[in-house]
This record gives structure tokens, C-alpha cells and sequence, in this order.
């Protein structure tokens, strides 16, 4: 139904804007790539002047940004904070629980489950590892999206608008990082399924971390197999990569179960 379609039958007001809003932010959720006013407002049967003032209202609360360079908007963090506190409230560390359990026990490794906040990965539960030499990670600290296993394993499945925002951040940061390089890494990501580092962030660890994702398909987080890079790596432990794919698949199963 159209929202002219709601408004002839009796929807007026607060209520009608509010319709309003609700049906642009849902269309950008139906859609995996940019969107502009006059697409906005023909699939929505709306004037070009309401989408024009929607979008900028919601851009202004960095629900929906402006693509660089053109006169397109994705959804902005803000809406992408939204979506992981929804999901938070079905309580994501217990059901995964299971999954993150049984890898700790099949990689002897310390497993992690991260979210996406806003621009930042999360860490918001672990498993440690039973071995005397260990990594373990900090609940609750936030890490940039360009750095590390975890990190990348989301990046990878983000809006292009994101990943050039991410990009920019690492090369003010790091001048001297091969942007070519790092892209292209990212589309090995999306196509193995996976991302691997070793002592990528200088805190000695090496990683294997896949990512999970909602019914509609959009990238919540990452699960990750994490011990020192003096003995553990996607290439001495080329075992533990369909291990992890599973777990996050399993997660990513479970969630569009609790979504139906």
C-alpha cells in the first residue's frame, strides 16, 4: 500500500508523517545499494519536496547519509545502532552462546562474538581458551572496522558508502596503507566468506572471524577463533576455517529463526 494509499483512507497527521518516515527508512532496508530522492519518491508515491525534508531530517540524525560525490543516501549509523539494539533485546550473547562454546572446544582457541555499533566493532562475549598461553579480549571495547579479522569479516559486507568512510579513516591514520590492496582484500572477504590476520592490530593474536547476519541479510556482526600468532593461523590451522564459517552460519540461522 502506497502511502497516498494510507492517507485517502484516514490516516492524517502526525500519523501520516510518521508513516511517512517509517516507509523511507524501511525502503532503504528492502534495497542493498544507494537511493536518491526522485527513486525515493516514485516507489513511494510521495512528493520529491516531502522525500527532500524526510532525508534531511534523517540525515541530520545520521540515520541515512549523503553519498560522497553524489546525490544518493545509504542508512547511516545511527540506523545500524538501531538495528544491534533490536537484536540485543532477544538477548545475542545466549544464543549464541552454544555456537561460541562448541568452537572454543573444537579449535582449543579463544572464541569471540563482536557486533557493530555505529562505525565500531564491539566485543560482546568469549569463550577463553583452556590453554595456559591464551588470548582474551576485553568485553565491551570498541575497535575500528579496518583493522583485524573481526573487524573485516563485517566491513566486507557493508554498504560501498560505508567501506569508503572506513577506508578514509585508515588511510588518515596510516598514510602509507595501499588502498587497492586493502579493497581488495575486502572482496576476498566477501568471497571466501571469511577474514584471517595475524598481529594485525600489534597485540601478538592471529584470527579467523566469519560474519553473522539477519533474515533480510544484513550484516550484525562476527564470530572469531582467536589465539597467539606464535602457533595459531589460518595457514597452521587451515582446519578451524570451515569450523568458524559454521558457527557464524549457525548464528546467522538462529537469528532469522527468532525473526519470522
Amino acid at each position: 500500500m502506497s502511502a497516498r494509499s494510507r492517507t485517502s483512507s484516514g490516516t492524517s497527521g502526525g500519523t501520516e508523517s510518521a508513516d511517512r518516515v517509517a516507509d523511507v527508512l524501511l525502503l532503504f532496508a528492502q534495497r542493498d545499494r544507494p537511493l536518491g530522492v526522485t527513486e525515493i519518491a516514485q516507489n513511494l508515491d510521495l512528493s520529491k519536496a516531502v522525500v527532500h525534508r524526510i532525508l534531511q531530517s534523517l540525515t541530520s540524525r545520521s540515520l541515512t547519509w549523503v553519498v560522497p560525490g553524489e546525490s544518493t543516501y545509504v542508512l547511516g549509523p545511527a540506523a545500524t545502532t538501531l538495528s544491534t539494539r533490536a537484536w540485543s533485546q532477544i538477548d545475542l550473547r545466549s544464543l549464541a552462546a552454544p555456537m561460541l562454546r562448541r568452537l572454543r572446544d573444537d579449535t582449543q582457541e579463544t572464541t569471540t562474538l563482536s557486533v557493530l555499533i555505529g562505525m565500531q566493532r564491539l566485543y560482546l562475549d568469549q569463550y577463553e581458551s583452556p590453554r595456559e598461553i591464551k588470548m582474551v579480549v576485553q568485553l565491551g571495547s570498541q575497535h575500528a572496522l579496518h583493522s583485524g579479522a573481526s573487524s573485516r569479516a563485517i566491513l566486507a559486507f557493508l554498504p560501498d558508502a560505508v567501506i569508503d568512510r572506513v577506508i578514509a579513516q585508515l588511510v588518515e591514520a596510516r598514510p602509507e596503507v595501499d588502498e587497492q590492496e586493502f579493497r581488495e582484500n575486502l572482496a576476498q572477504v566477501r568471497e571466501q566468506g571469511f577474514a584471517a590476520s595475524v598481529n594485525e592490530r600489534g597485540t601478538g593474536s592471529a584470527s579467523i572471524a566469519a560474519p553473522f547476519f539477519d533474515m533480510s541479510g544484513h550484516v550484525l556482526g562476527s564470530i572469531s577463533a582467536s589465539g597467539p600468532a606464535t602457533h595459531y593461523g589460518v595457514e597452521s590451522h587451515p582446519e578451524d576455517v570451515p569450523r568458524v564459517l559454521a558457527a557464524a552460519r549457525a548464528i546467522s540461522s538462529k537469528l532469522a529463526g527468532r525473526g519470522r
